[in-house]
């Protein structure tokens, strides 16, 4: 380069002047024309110019600012400079001086905007550049550069090694690429091929591969290209290779395989031409990495779910959508290109079924047909198989099938003919297809109609080939369960499919739907993600609708529901039962918003209530254990409200229950309970008015329209539906017996450690339940159904261990239909229409139909029943109803009467209009007209019946042993199992007792049977359930109706009982005798036996609330309820149960809240009912009986006057321990007091109420024997036959001798002296007694009594008496007898109620054994000159009756005058009221007791202190402080006169 040398003066004033004349000469310097040699001049200067900043003498700015200028004066200006940068480089890279190397960087740098990049790194070292920024490191762009030159410079061009020629290739192409529609073959051209490969040496790999592209190209050639290849091809490894080659092609980043390699693949695998495993390995991705994708889609999934189900804060919930979104959005921009799915889904549309089936065999399951084109090609397949077979058996009438045009592939799955060929392909086929039918719908039509042509056939097919159609109907299960229930849960909202769906499923049994239903809600969602998913979006929304339901938008929000459950049915139905057991006041809505759904949701539905009700995790009992659990009651509720409004099949929930009662389990009789009662409209409640219990005892309409809370109407489509399904699975009579024997379970075995209240419970719907499904039977199964499905009563009762009164409660309808039919078929045999005529017919037709059922109820019981009462007596009993009995005119006036008003409202109502008025007065109008029929027809049928009854009533009791025996057996087997059965059984029994009196039946007593009533009620109350107690209470309160009517008026009482044998008071084994005027009970003893029995209901009632125990106190309130309008009449016995259940009120107002409610509700109406109530003497007069012409005086079974001799009953002592036997025989007919006989007969020494207890076995043996001796003693004393017994004894005794004779003459003056003493002794008592409004009793034993009343301690029957008393009571028997039907009766009658027992009590056998016991002990004391001493003393009162009874009659007058002025004078006692707290008598009554001994008080005291508080003594000791007591009482003086005497007689 030129040397030019800058002056010195330009650099010292470079910025003044310096710089200008730098330009000035740069311009001169490039307008010269020296043929290049300006540019060396240039090159020059700026390198002058460039040197003095490197060394540092000008500043860069300076510099640069003025290269600016000066590279404007040429175009390559910035070249030029670029080479003088390139010099100062070398220069200064050589240099050690670093500051000018610093220097040359810096205005390389600054220079960089007008000297392009690209010059600089062609001219500068890579050092440079890097130091100046324009490249990152040298060491990589020296590589580089050698790289390139190495590539540009040295390496070599492979081409045509092998001397190819390109004409050659070019000639193959259009060899291949030719027209092959005319004669061309793939052997000409494999021909042509060779000669080219020959003539221009082609490489025949290359070949091979040209013909595959072009075969690509060309996919429609598959023929011609196929068979090429097979001849061409040598080697199927090569081939194989070659086309791996292909695929590893598209392998890189978003390459795309093409399809028509997949198809050309596909092609070559199905004519075997390469091996799948060969090419398999040449696919992406790897096995490994499918399975790893597969598990992260189901992670995701559940992960997804699990947020959806959880509560999500606003905030996060925003965060993780966009994080979803994002993820999505990924996905989308990388799909991933499986070469595997794209063979697969080439091999599936060619109809390579084998290769494909081993390519998804590679998979995990579903993940192939997740991918929605292999599942179309996988369908299109399908279609193919099942194409002539859904022409043949599948398409519906009418329909036309759209065709489908087969495979060319004679290598394709051979088409279905038949159901059997279904197995070979097209079941495993949609196997593997599973959920994902749902992309093509009209498939899965296809199939569900091929299920259905199968059930067709299954059904109507014999015998033959039976096992084939079970495989395949396993089949056609398995593909529902698998492929067609998960395909409808991913369809949307498709409501045409669920009910084609239903097409198939309503023709399998109930118990396989179950079993899919099942599967499908459990397991099917867990197996696929999109499964996964769906179930927790279905749960979302439904939770979103459930949160909206109410009552007003019922239509919006059960259209929603109804689009949710198309698809997903179990999933929305279980979230909407878990939110209905929570909250029950869904149940209307939810019912309400249910009418949009599927005939396949509403059977979805009834499976989804059961698997809810058999839930092991819950609970059926609340944490109290003493009541049901409330979301049991609501399923029940919703069970009946969904059956009856829609048409869902019921098998499965009556299967469940008839299951659930074969287990022993009684919880689930509720949503039998609840179902009956919605969908047949029959209502079980104890709770009825009186005007519903008379509609209830009508026909059926009346029974519709007046007799139940709610009027159900339409009931009769919901009716035959559940009718229909009881017979077409014969579950009638199963739930019935099954019913019937678990009411027993309840107790014994499923009731074991449960709450006594709980089991009451369970009892009680047990009961109602079997009574409300019965009724719906008797109603709605016809004649020949019924009869049918019932067996015989002794079948029902021996052989399915059926209770008795379940089992004729079941047979009743099937005698009334018998009945109505046999008198039918009469009527129209012979042609007589008179009513005397229908009348005789109607008893044949009872006579035909009933005599077979007399028999067969002989088996029922033992032998000695029927010795008493007919077996048509007990069958007439329980075979008849209310509606035999009595016609409710005034309830048939009354819904008439309503019918009537409710007709003139719709005529003066102006806004109904004309058409609706007409057809409500029509339906009126129908209504009335069909009551009065219905009431005409019971009228006759009633009257008929009373006919029947009237001729069979002589027939019906025997009365072989006694008359207490026969009513006994009477209330045993008859009554109270009846009366506790049903709320109209309960009023039926009040009305047949009556009826029986009415009736003037034979050897019935009246009196006695409501005496056993009334008197004997604390265990009968105690063994009920809370309901029975209000059956039994209405009992109670009709018989107290009918006593009551009785009472009130003297004119009803002698209309309707005094000429009636029932009320005769001498029993006689032959019957009444000739209804004689002094046998009958007159209307003021009858008052005072009313008066008794309001005693003993008191005394039991303040009994069962002192115990303190839940079930006696809650069932006596209820019973006390219920007789509430009868009971009580007499003001202290009102104002003593008054007092005590305050008391009550006042105890358990915080312990009870249940018995607190029943108590108020009791106290406040029993205030209510005060002003009824009289003073005791108002109810019964306590006045004198007229005497009778013998002199005697007649005293009522519950009046206050009493013999003054039977003071003696008390005083018997030890010497009269050998009489026991004669004293029981003659106690039928002493005139004992009503009340005494009654509290020794009901009850025991614990204080509880008792009714007949009962001896073993070995007794009955001894009873018979018993009652032979027994027959004779029955006639009374005043009889013939009984006097000259007792003249033979005497005149027996007269011929001992003389020093007997003396000795009896000795001993007639002690009695005479000590009965004067006893009765100054018993007039005491009496007017103690009389002042304290108390019946009369013997001394001792009222005594007892009165200090006992609180705790109703037992009184045995009296022991024997002193001879004494014994002579007059003898004598005065003949005149009482006649008006004390307690003990007029025979021996038997007193000595039965103690034997005897009744089922629905416990017996005492440590009493009865104690009690034979001690009967024992004084027969083995008697010694012979004792039994003769005994004979005398009877002679002795014989003899002294006659001189004794005037003076007994006088004082006996005396005292009972002022009984009457005592009762009228004194006020109540509370120290004599059942509500009695303390046994302390007041100072008045100690006054007048009389003295005795200060042991006897010692013990009596004790006695009150025992029986106050509660406790229990046994009947051993207390019989033995008794007859101490007596012992003492009796005197000493006596005994020791009959000691002397007999020690003279001796």
């Amino acid at each position: 380069m030129a040397t030019l040398t800058l002056p010195a003066e330009w650099l010292k004033n470079w910025e003044k002047s310096g710089k200008h004349e730098f330009v000035q000469l740069c311009k001169e310097l490039t307008e010269k024309t020296n043929h290049g040699s300006e540019i060396k001049d240039i090159q020059a200067a700026l390198y002058e110019i460039c040197s003095q900043v490197v060394q540092g003498n000008l500043k860069v700015d300076l510099v640069v600012t003025v290269l600016g200028e000066v590279m404007e004066l040429r175009d390559d200006m910035s070249s030029i400079l670029a080479d003088v940068f390139s010099i100062l480089d070398l220069e200064t890279s050589a240099l050690e001086e670093k500051n000018k190397r610093e220097h040359y960087t810096q205005l390389a740098v600054a220079c960089l905007m007008f000297v392009p990049e690209i010059i600089l790194k062609e001219r500068l070292d890579p050092e440079t550049l890097e130091s100046l920024g324009l490249i990152k490191q040298a060491h990589q762009f020296n590589q580089k550069i050698v790289k390139i030159k190495t590539k540009l410079f040295y390496k070599q061009q492979k081409f045509n090694l092998l001397r190819e020629e390109n004409e050659g290739y070019a000639k193959l192409i259009t060899e291949l690429g030719q027209d092959l529609s005319g004669n061309i073959t793939s052997h000409i051209v494999l021909e042509s091929i060779k000669s080219l490969i020959g003539c221009f040496n082609l490489d025949p790999n290359r070949v091979l591969d040209i013909i595959l592209e072009v075969y690509e190209s060309r996919s429609d050639q598959d023929e011609f290209f196929l068979s090429l290849i097979k001849s061409y091809m040598c080697e199927p490894l090569t081939l194989c290779h070659i086309l791996g080659f292909k695929f590893k092609f598209y392998q890189e980043p978003n390459e795309e395989t093409p399809k028509s390699l997949y198809h050309i693949a596909a092609a070559l695998l199905n004519h075997n031409l390469i091996q799948l495993d060969d090419l398999y390995v040449h696919l992406m991705p790897v096995d490994a990495a499918i399975l790893e994708e597969h598990k992260q889609d189901i992670s995701e999934a559940k992960q997804t779910a699990r947020k959806l189900v959880m509560v999500v804060l606003p905030s996060e919930k925003n965060d993780d959508k966009d994080k979803d979104k994002d993820k999505d959005d990924d996905k989308n921009e990388k799909p991933p290109d499986n070469q595997k799915l794209g063979l697969l889904e080439a091999l599936l549309k060619i109809g390579d079924w084998h290769h494909a089936q081993c390519i998804i065999d590679q998979m995990p399951s579903f993940y192939a047909t997740s991918h929605k084109a292999i599942a179309l090609a996988l369908c299109q397949l399908v279609h193919l198989t099942v194409e002539p077979l859904y022409r043949r058996a599948g398409v519906p009438k009418g329909a036309r099938a759209s065709v489908v045009r087969p495979l060319r592939n004679k290598r394709a799955p051979r088409p279905a003919e038949t159901f059997e060929d279904l197995r070979r392909d097209t079941f495993s086929m949609l196997g593997y297809l599973g959920p994902h039918l749902l992309h093509d719908p009209i498939l899965f039509a296809k199939i569900v109609r091929l299920g259905k042509g199968f059930m067709k056939e299954y059904q109507s097919d014999g015998k033959s080939d039976k096992d084939k159609l079970e495989i395949l109907l396993s089949c056609f299960l398995s593909i529902a369960d698998q492929v067609l229930l998960p395909s409808l849960s991913l369809m949307e909202c498709n409501a045409c499919m669920s009910e084609e769906l239903w097409g198939l499923f309503k023709m399998f049994p109930y118990q396989h739907r179950y079993r899919l239903y099942g599967q499908w809600k459990n397991e099917t969602y867990l197996s696929h993600p999109l499964l996964v998913k769906v179930k927790a979006q279905t749960i979302e929304r439904a939770r979103y609708i459930m949160k909206r339901l109410t009552k007003e938008n019922v239509k919006q929000s059960g259209r929603q529901i109804g689009k949710l459950s198309h698809s997903n049915p179990t999933i929305v139905f279980d979230y909407m039962l878990s939110q209905i057991q929570w909250y029950d006041n869904l149940i209307v809505p939810v019912v309400d918003s249910l009418k949009y759904l599927t005939s396949l949701n509403y059977d979805v539905l009834a499976y989804c209530i059961i698997e809810a009700l058999a839930n092991p995790e819950k609970e059926k009992m609340k944490h109290d254990d003493t009541t049901i659990s409330s979301w049991l009651q609501s399923l029940a509720s919703l069970c009946g409200a969904v059956f009856r409004k829609y048409p869902i099949e019921l098998a499965g929930l009556l299967q469940y229950v008839t299951n659930q009662l074969k287990a022993g389990k009684s919880f689930d009789l509720l949503i039998l309970k609840e179902v009956v009662q919605k969908m047949a409209g029959i209502e079980i409640t104890d709770e009825m008015t009186s005007e519903q219990m008379e509609a209830m005892t009508g026909g059926e309409q009346l029974k519709a329209e007046g007799g139940y809370f709610g009027q159900i109407r339409n009931t009769k489509k919901s009716s035959q539906r559940l009718k229909d399904a009881l017979l077409e699975h014969d579950l009638a009579l199963p739930l019935c017996l099954l019913m019937a024997q678990q009411r027993n379970g309840v107790v014994f075995l499923e009731g074991g450690e449960k709450h006594l209240k709980l089991v009451g419970h369970l009892y009680d719907q047990c009961h109602d339940t079997l009574v409300q499904f019965g009724g719906f039977l008797a109603s709605n199964l016809s004649t020949e159904d019924y009869i049918k499905r019932v067996p015989p009563i002794d079948v029902l009762c021996n052989q399915f261990h059926t209770p008795h009164d379940a089992a004729f409660f079941l047979s009743r309808p099937m005698y009334a239909h018998h009945i109505v039919s046999k008198y039918d078929e009469l009527k129209k045999s012979e042609k007589g229409n008179r009513q005397q005529q229908k009348a005789h017919k109607y008893v044949a037709a009872c006579e035909q139909v009933m005599n077979p059922v007399h028999e067969a109820v002989v088996s029922l019981h033992a032998t000695r029943v029927w010795e008493d009462m007919r077996p048509n007596f007990y069958v007439t009993f329980w075979s008849l109803t209310m509606y035999d009995l009595a016609v409710p005119h005034s309830a048939y006036e009354r819904e008439v009467n309503k019918l009537k008003a409710q007709i003139k409202a719709i005529e003066d109502n102006p806004e109904i209009p004309l058409n609706k008025k007409k057809k409500e007065k029509e339906r009126c109008t129908a209504l009335q007209e069909k009551l009065q029929e219905e009431e005409k027809k019971q009228a006759e049928h009633v009257q008929r019946v009373l006919h029947r009854l009237k001729l069979e009533k002589d027939n019906w009791l025997l009365a072989k042993s006694t008359k207490n025996e026969t009513i006994t057996k009477f209330l045993q087997l008859c009554l109270f199992p009846r009366c506790i059965f049903s709320s109209i059984d309960a009023v039926y029994c009040a009305h047949f007792v009556e009826l029986i009196h009415q009736q003037k039946t034979p050897n019935f007593c009246t009196l006695l049977c409501y005496d056993r009533v009334f008197s004997a009620i604390i265990y009968t109350v105690a063994s009920c359930t809370e309901n029975e107690s209000h059956r039994f209470g209405r009992f109670l309160c009709c018989m107290l109706d009918t006593v009551t009517r009785w009472h009130s008026d003297r004119a009803v009482y002698e209309k309707e009982c005094s000429s009636y044998p029932g009320f005769v008071t001498i029993f006689r084994s032959t019957g009444f005798d000739g209804g004689h005027k002094a046998d009958q009970l007159d209307y003021e003893n009858f008052r005072h036996v009313v008066h008794k029995w309001h005693y003993m209901l008191t005394k039991a009632s303040v009994h069962c609330l002192e115990t303190g125990d839940y079930t006696h106190i809650r069932n006596i309130l209820i019973v006390l309820t219920k007789i509430l309008p009868c009971y009580p009449k007499v003001l202290n016995l009102g104002q003593a149960l008054e007092c005590r259940v305050h008391k009550i009120c006042l105890e358990e107002k915080d312990k009870r809240p249940d018995l607190y409610a029943l108590a108020m509700g009791y106290s406040g109406r029993l205030k209510s009912q005060k002003v009824h109530m009289v003073p005791e003497n108002e109810f019964h007069h306590k006045e004198q009986p007229a005497r009778s012409t013998g002199g005697s005086q007649q005293n009522g079974p519950g009046g206050s006057g009493k013999p003054a001799s039977s003071t003696n009953k008390a005083d018997d002592g030890a010497s009269e321990d050998g009489e026991r036997g004669k004293e029981k025989s003659q106690g039928s007919t002493k005139p004992v007091s009503k009340a005494n006989n009654t509290a020794a007969k009901v009850t025991t020494s614990n204080g509880n109420g008792a009714l007949n207890s009962t001896k073993g076995v070995k007794d009955d043996k001894e009873k018979t024997g018993k009652e032979k001796k027994e027959k004779k003693e029955k006639t009374p004393a005043s009889t013939p036959e009984l006097k000259s017994e007792l003249r033979r004894e005497k005149h027996r005794d007269e011929r001992t001798g003389k020093d007997d004779r003396a000795t009896r003459e000795g001993k007639e003056k002690t009695p005479k002296a000590e009965r004067v003493k006893i009765d100054d002794k018993s007039a005491k008592d009496d007017k103690t007694k009389a002042g304290n409004g108390e019946p009369d009793a013997p001394r001792e034993s009222k005594s007892k009594e009165r200090d006992r009343s609180a705790a109703a301690t037992s009184l045995k029957t009296p022991v024997p008496r002193s001879e004494s008393a014994e002579s007059e009571r003898d004598h005065k028997r003949r005149k009482l007898d006649s008006h004390s039907p307690s003990h007029s009766s025979s021996v038997k009658d007193n000595n039965t109620e103690l034997k005897e027992s009744t089922t629905k009590h416990p017996v005492n056998y440590n009493s009865v054994d104690r009690s034979k016991s001690r009967e024992r002990d004084p027969e083995k004391k008697d010694s012979p000159g004792r039994m003769k001493e005994k004979k005398e003393e009877k002679d002795r009162k014989e003899r002294k009756r006659d001189h004794v009874i005037n003076d007994h009659e006088t004082s006996q007058e005396v005292k009972r005058r002022k009984d009457e002025n005592g009762t009228n004078s004194s006020k109540i006692s509370k120290s004599t009221s059942p509500l009695c707290d303390s046994p302390v008598l007041t100072e008045k009554e100690k006054s007048k007791r009389p003295k005795s001994s200060s042991k006897e008080k010692g013990d009596s005291v004790k006695a009150e202190r025992t029986s106050t508080g509660g406790k229990k003594e046994s009947r051993h000791d207390k019989d033995k402080s008794e007859k101490k007591d007596k012992r003492e009482s009796a005197g000493g003086k006596e005994e020791k006169k009959h000691h002397k005497s007999s020690e003279k007689h001796r």
